[in-house]
């Protein structure tokens, strides 16, 4: 089954083109890795999925539904969940508490609910604390429950992020640079939340500049390089890729009209 699916998907700003008729698809199953150079359009990519940015041309299906222009919220909750580069979590709330905020973006309480408490609402409310805790001793974090989120360091931060955005319940989570900041340790830790995430039917689109967790972690690799897909398969192939070491170690030249410049506004 495809989760997602790519199809000529091209991004313009004005005369620069950051992301050019990339198509690929995410299986239901495992892990793909999205990796590139800086600059190479990967998150302007992630903003394209998931609503923050338009498409100039092509077309994206989340289960098999096209999801063009549709706005974030929307595509959030029909089941599609991102993380971003920055963390940003709610610092004033306890850990827990932003755990639940994640939780109820699958709740059915209304407003008149949530101010009259029938019992329906009221064992909503103890089912979302519940699914908060498992989520927190998912990623590690159950000691911290009670404290404010802006007092936990910033590994743990990460973890938190991910933990609010699994409380949406989503079918396909989009992690972008999840281990930015991270040390060994942790990034290894890391690794093996994402395949437990994986395995527990939750497919996974990740872009990562840490290769020891992408060659770790992900079933399948897609390469792009100014704004285009240079190359995709398992690790494996990926890593022997020609194309892909000419990127990585700069001996590859820009595509055809490509510059410096532009390469830089790719995001």
């Amino acid at each position: 089954m495809t989760r997602l699916r790519l199809d000529g998907v091209t991004r313009r700003f004005g005369g620069l083109v950051a992301v050019d008729d990339i198509s690929f698809d995410v299986p239901a199953e495992g892990v793909t890795a999205v990796i590139g150079p800086n600059g190479a359009g990967k998150t302007t990519l992630f903003n394209l999925i998931s609503g923050f940015l338009p498409p100039s041309a092509g077309r994206i299906t989340f289960e098999g539904k096209d999801i063009n222009g549709r706005p974030p919220a929307e595509i959030a909750k029909a089941g599609l969940v991102r993380t971003f580069q920055l963390v940003k979590l709610f610092e004033d709330l306890s850990v827990l508490d932003n755990v639940k905020v994640g939780c109820h973006l699958r709740g059915r309480a209304g407003l008149l609910s949530a101010l009259l408490r029938p019992a329906s609402a009221r064992r909503e409310e103890a089912a979302v604390e519940a699914r908060a805790r498992e989520l927190l001793v998912f990623a590690g974090l159950s000691a911290f429950a009670d404290e404010p989120a802006s007092g936990l360091p910033y590994g743990r931060q990460r973890m938190l992020e991910l933990a609010r955005a699994m409380a949406a319940g989503p079918r396909l989570i989009l992690l972008d640079e999840p281990a930015a900041g991270l040390n060994t340790d942790e990034s290894a830790a890391l690794s093996r939340i994402i395949r437990r995430i994986a395995e527990e039917g939750t497919s996974v689109l990740l872009i990562e500049h840490d290769m020891t967790l992408v060659m770790n972690t992900a079933d399948r690799v897609v390469v792009v390089d100014f704004g285009r897909k240079i190359a995709q398969g398992t690790p494996a192939q990926v890593r022997a890729d020609p194309a892909v070491i000419a990127a990585y170690l700069g001996t590859g030249k820009p595509a055809a009209g490509k510059s410096a410049t532009q390469e830089a506004a790719n995001g």
